[in-house]
């Protein structure tokens, strides 16, 4: 009996052995796998950290976005701005060329008005100088003849006398 019982505990001394080398295994594998609770705490308040970090980043980066799109806008509307001004200079430059062009034609129109008046005159004005001179020489020849004719006429008379 005894010897039975010894056997039952030896059977159970072992039993419990193997069961103790398995919890053994198991805790080593656990130990391997696991984190110990200040490394546990540890990254969780690196993780809480992160968390806040993200956190703030997103806010900062919402707050940029919006000025991003508050500037956008407003170099859209400069933009518009920028492109009416242009146009408004674009046409007013328009009309000016073309008053330019405009003056520059009639000018070109009134220079040569000037010059075949001026030709006109001085071809007039020539003329009648050539008329002038022809009825003063007219005249100073008639004066002449008469003169002569008179001189001669005294002569004549006194030679009948």
């Amino acid at each position: 009996m005894a010897s039975v019982a010894f056997q039952q505990l030896r059977g159970l001394v072992e039993t419990q052995a193997a069961l103790l080398e398995g919890l053994r295994r198991q805790i080593a594998i656990q130990e391997k796998n696991s984190v110990s609770k200040e490394e546990y705490e540890a990254i969780v308040k690196k993780l809480e950290k992160e968390e806040e970090e993200h956190s703030k980043t997103k806010t900062s980066l919402a707050v940029v976005s919006e000025q991003l799109e508050f500037a956008l806008g407003e170099i859209d509307v400069l933009s518009k701005h920028l492109e009416r001004e242009k146009q408004a200079f674009d046409s007013a430059l328009s009309r000016v060329n073309n008053k330019v062009l405009k003056q520059s034609v009639q000018k070109d129109k009134l220079i040569s008005k000037c010059c075949a008046s001026l030709t006109l005159l001085i071809t007039h004005t020539g003329e009648q100088a050539g008329e002038i001179k022809q009825a003063s020489e007219f005249k100073i020849e008639k004066q002449q003849e008469n003169y002569i004719a008179e001189v001669l006429g005294k002569k004549n008379k006194k030679d009948f006398k």
